[in-house]
């Protein structure tokens, strides 16, 4: 099996590898992380810029050229890359990573969401954790390889979206430039699970995204006067329509990732959610265990693509009769489905030629990375230099990350967070998003390792 080998060729680099130099300094990285969260890289603002500024300032300091940091605008975002030049033509690695967060207001917060407070062994602000923790510990390390002289074999390019948020314009333009490029590490997927007892529990190496895809169904008829209803009413029909999708589930389906990955994750979950996993991983077609997962929203979205109405809009007024109604359909397919194949399903799914299923063409599809083991490699000895033997599992996530686009123009992509966090610590996108200033040094740790190996 293609993970096993990893596995085995990791410990190889294990025994072989040198000395390294001494990781960024903590309490650098912190400051940067502080700086980060106290510029408000929401979308509207047109602050991306300002942080860009502020990254390459940290990297020039260190010794980067002002030819080696390219700063791009696009609308009132942009792109930022900073480029630690290799010594030979190989094609070089890139780290991936997003400048822009998700609102906060702050009269729902305890504290300002872009005032960052370091408090109770936290740091709190909007992004402290997504995404600008690990984008402040990738600016750290490459600040620090450029001080010490590293020079490494392969170019390591450091990419950084605008509007990861949002509508991705900046991810597609970076991954279209930089398409070239041997394969990507993102600080923006995977990353260490910690339990309530402080101890850690597994490493999530994230090598595959399900597809984000929106559609609209949509139902029009002539419409007329509340008092004179007809056989058809617009609303009606969306409404038995949006009753099917509904009900509607797609077949099960695995991977080599979520083969190799669910038993590890069963073992450690346990119970019947763990049976049911290692079950579906043995045997996909195991109706019990597709009936266990599907129950669990944890676990139901690696099983198959899913679907779920999230917007309903009708009728244009309380007296009349509806002209139009439409819904969107959100929608994570599995790698190697086509958008196209999903809507065809869905539309199969209604049954109804009245209801028209349009496709969002912003949708984007990716098949999921193979699993290098060079990176399985590096991945498990920067892991297990902090945590000795933690399981590593391959993971697919249901959400959408710069990764997507990557993988979609032939870049194999891999989420390798150096953020070890609990789940209870999570609140990413929420109210109070704080990181743990104990994961600083052990995420600098983690990035150096994988830099100085995969760099080779």
């Amino acid at each position: 099996m293609r993970f096993a080998a990893a596995l085995l060729a990791s410990a190889a680099l294990l025994a072989a590898a040198p000395v390294h130099a001494k990781p960024a300094d903590a309490d650098a990285a912190k400051q940067i992380l502080k700086d980060s969260v106290a510029i408000p890289t929401v979308a509207g603002r047109g602050k991306v810029p300002e942080l860009a500024a502020y990254y390459a300032k940290v990297l020039k300091a260190a010794g980067f050229a002002d030819s080696d940091i390219d700063i791009t605008p696009i609308g009132e975002t942009a792109t930022f890359a900073a480029t630690l030049r290799g010594t030979t033509r190989q094609k070089p690695i890139v780290l991936l990573g997003h400048m822009d967060v998700v609102e906060a207001d702050p009269k729902d917060w305890t504290r300002d969401p872009f005032v960052p407070v370091e408090e109770n062994g936290y740091i709190f602000g909007r992004g402290s954790v997504d995404n600008k923790f690990d984008v402040a510990m990738m600016v750290a390390t490459m600040a620090q390889l450029k001080k010490d002289g590293f020079k490494p074999k392969r170019s390591i390019i450091l990419l950084l979206s605008g509007d990861e948020e949002t509508a991705m314009v900046t991810t597609r333009a970076l991954a279209a430039k930089y398409k070239d490029a041997e394969f990507a590490l993102n600080g923006d997927g995977g990353g260490g699970l910690v339990g309530e007892d402080g101890k850690d529990k597994y490493y999530g190496l994230q090598a595959g995204e399900k597809t984000y895809a929106d559609y609209v169904l949509e139902v029009t008829n002539p419409g007329g006067h509340s008092s004179r209803p007809g056989p058809v009413n617009a609303i009606v029909e969306l409404s038995e329509a949006l009753a099917k999708v509904g009900a509607y589930r797609f077949a099960p389906q695995q991977n080599e990732l979520t083969k190799v990955g669910m038993p590890i994750v069963a073992d450690q979950v346990g119970g019947d959610i763990g049976a049911a996993l290692k079950a579906f991983a043995a045997n996909p077609s195991d109706a019990k265990a597709i009936a266990t997962i599907r129950a669990d929203p944890e676990y139901v979205g690696q099983i198959g693509t899913t679907c779920v109405p999230t917007l309903v809009k009708g009728g244009h007024a309380e007296n009349a009769l509806p002209q139009r109604a439409t819904a969107n359909i959100n929608c994570r397919i599995f790698p190697g489905v086509g958008i196209e194949t999903v809507r065809a399903e869905l539309e199969k799914a209604i049954g109804d030629p009245a209801i028209k299923v349009n496709t969002d063409p912003d949708a984007t599809a990716s098949d999921a990375s193979p699993l290098r083991a060079d990176v399985v490699a590096a991945v498990t000895k920067a892991v297990h230099a902090r945590a000795p033997g933690l399981p590593i599992i391959p993971s697919m996530s249901a959400g959408a990350t710069d990764s997507l686009h990557f993988r979609a123009v032939g870049v194999p992509s891999y989420g390798v967070a150096g953020l070890f966090l609990k789940a209870s610590d999570d609140y990413s996108h929420g109210l109070n998003e704080r990181a743990p200033v104990a994961a600083i040094a052990p995420a600098l740790a983690h990035w150096d390792s994988l830099l100085r190996d995969l760099s080779k």
